[in-house]
């Protein structure tokens, strides 16, 4: 039995979870709506406001399935209920961005500005205090779109190992390579 599967999934105030025939699971909540195609495999249950994911078999495949939708209904509980941030830093001297609705613009020392849309289920806000590096922060119910989103951020400017410029989640480490030695000492 998976042990992430197996778990159930409380559900809080105000959100409702509706099956179809189809095993479209449907989740509402104060902050959005989401929806997941479920395996045929795989089996839900509402009841007493907890969720039971249960699979037909033992087969590797149902088992893999069986903490993987798991987790995608529980991330889709907590979305729709308190939904999810991401905080990204620009370290760089000149690394700038700021948002403008669902318009973001980044200045991260190439010779032009790159601008990115954001889907409109990710709300975007950015930050520049003086001492402190330029913040992005992205909130959304959809716990991969807002991954994905991120990740294509960083994409932009990745930091580099030498001196750490880029952009970096907040809190991330990153590992330094020492530079050139001095030769012929």
């Amino acid at each position: 039995m998976s042990r992430i599967g197996k778990l159930p999934i409380t559900l809080p105030d105000g959100v409702q979870v509706t099956v179809s025939d189809k095993n479209l699971v449907t989740v509402k909540g104060k902050l959005g709506q989401l929806e997941q195609q479920i395996d045929p495999k795989i089996t839900i249950k509402v009841e007493n406001n907890l969720i039971h994911v249960e699979r037909h078999s033992d087969e590797r495949d149902d088992r893999a399935k069986h903490g993987l939708y798991r987790s995608l209904l529980n991330n889709m509980v907590k979305g729709v209920s308190e939904g999810f941030t991401l905080v990204q830093e620009l370290v760089g001297v000149g690394y700038k961005a700021s948002g403008n609705g669902q318009l973001l613009e980044l200045s991260l020392g190439y010779s032009h500005n790159i601008l990115m849309e954001l889907p409109s289920t990710v709300q975007v806000k950015t930050t520049a205090d003086k001492g402190k590096n330029n913040t992005i922060i992205l909130k959304s119910v959809d716990k991969q779109l807002l991954g994905q989103v991120a990740a294509k951020i960083r994409s932009f400017r990745r930091p580099e190992p030498y001196k750490g410029k880029g952009i970096r989640f907040q809190g991330e480490e990153i590992k330094k390579k020492a530079g050139k030695s001095a030769a012929g000492q």
